[in-house]
C-alpha cells in the first residue's frame, strides 16, 4: 500500500487535477445535489433527511468505489493496481491547492483586485466582493492553511488507513460538508449531520497537520517555536473544532494574524484572530506558506510511509 500511495502522491504533483477532465468529488457533488431534491422532498423533519443524506452518500460512494476496484482487478492484476492508483490520486489536492491559490495573488499582484476577488470566490466559501489586497492574500493563506489538512494530510491519513475506498469515503464527508454544512436557514437543520461528519473525521488529521506545520517551519527559516505557542493557544478560538489548529500555527510561523471578521451569504461573522503578527500579509506571506504545504505534506507522506514499514 506504501508504494501505491507514493505513487499516487508523485502523481498528484506532477498533474494535479487536469482540467475538463472527470473527477469523482465532481459526481460525488452531483449524487449529492439529487439526494438531497429527493430527500428533501420526501422526508419533512429536515434533520432526518441530512442523516439520510450523509448516510446514502457515503454508501453509494463507498459501493461504487469498491465496485469498480474489484472489476478491474477481476480483469487484470495491473489494471486493479491502476484502477486503485487513480482512485488514490483524485483524493490529494497539493498541486491544485497551490495553483488555484497562486492564480489569485497573481491577479492581486497584477493589480487585477476585481478579478482576484472573483478567482478567490472560487476556492473559499466566504463573500469576496469587499475584500482588499490584503484581506485576498490572508483569505489566501488561510484556505491554503486549512486545505493542507482537508486536501492532503487528511487524505493521506486515511489512504494509509485504509486504502482508497476509506480516503474515498472521506472525500465524500468532506463534500457534504462543503455544499451542505453551513449554519444559515437553508442547511442549518439539514447539514448537521455532515458538518458533524466532517469535524469528526478531521479530528485527528487537523492536530497531525497543525504540528506538522510546526516541525516545517523550523527547516524553512520560519518561527517554528511561535507557530507552537500560537497554536496551543489560539485553535480553539476558531469556531470549527479542526481549521484553527493549522491556521493558528501557519499564523504563527508566518508572523502574520489570520481570522478576524469574514461575510458569509451577505452577514458578516466574527472569526477570532489567530495570531500576534503586527506585519501586514504580503505576497510572500502567501509564498512562504505555500513552502510549509509542500514541506509539511511530505512530512506526513513520509510520516505514513515509515509507519507502514514499521507496522
Amino acid at each position: 500500500m506504501g508504494g501505491l500511495i507514493l505513487c499516487a502522491f508523485a502523481l498528484d504533483l506532477l498533474l494535479g487535477d487536469p482540467r475538463g477532465l472527470p473527477h469523482p468529488v465532481v459526481f460525488i457533488g452531483r449524487l449529492i445535489g439529487r439526494l438531497e431534491g429527493l430527500l428533501t422532498g420526501l422526508v419533512a423533519n429536515r434533520r432526518v433527511a441530512g442523516v439520510l443524506l450523509a448516510g446514502l452518500t457515503l454508501a453509494v460512494t463507498g459501493l461504487v468505489t469498491l465496485a469498480l476496484l474489484r472489476l478491474a482487478g477481476a480483469i487484470h492484476p495491473l489494471l486493479g493496481w491502476l484502477a486503485a492508483l487513480w482512485a488514490a490520486y483524485t483524493t490529494l489536492a497539493l498541486r491544485s491547492l497551490h495553483r488555484e491559490s497562486r492564480e489569485v495573488v497573481a491577479l492581486v499582484e497584477d493589480g487585477r483586485l476585481e478579478d482576484a476577488r472573483r478567482a478567490l470566490s472560487l476556492i473559499v466559501g466566504r463573500d469576496t466582493a469587499a475584500l482588499d489586497e490584503e484581506g485576498i492574500l490572508r483569505a489566501c493563506i488561510e484556505t491554503v492553511a486549512e486545505n493542507a489538512s482537508d486536501g492532503v494530510v487528511a487524505p493521506l491519513f486515511y489512504l494509509f488507513l485504509g486504502g482508497p475506498v476509506l480516503a474515498m469515503l472521506y472525500k465524500a464527508a468532506n463534500t457534504l460538508d462543503s455544499m451542505v454544512g453551513y449554519k444559515n436557514d437553508r442547511y442549518r437543520e439539514l447539514g448537521w449531520a455532515s458538518a458533524r461528519l466532517d469535524d469528526l473525521l478531521n479530528l485527528l488529521p487537523a492536530r497531525l497537520t497543525g504540528l506538522l506545520v510546526v516541525l516545517a517551519a523550523f527547516p524553512l527559516g520560519l518561527d517554528g517555536r511561535e507557530a507552537l505557542r500560537i497554536m496551543r493557544r489560539d485553535a480553539a478560538k476558531h469556531k470549527s473544532p479542526n481549521a484553527g489548529y493549522p491556521e493558528a500555527a501557519a499564523a504563527g510561523a508566518l508572523g502574520v494574524r489570520l481570522g478576524g471578521p469574514a461575510v458569509y451569504f451577505g452577514q458578516t461573522v466574527e472569526k477570532a484572530s489567530l495570531g500576534d503578527g503586527a506585519g501586514p500579509v504580503t505576497a510572500g506571506s502567501y509564498r512562504a506558506m505555500i513552502r510549509i504545504l509542500y514541506l509539511a505534506s511530505s512530512l506526513a507522506l513520509g510520516l505514513g510511509l515509515l509507519l507502514t514499514g514499521l507496522w
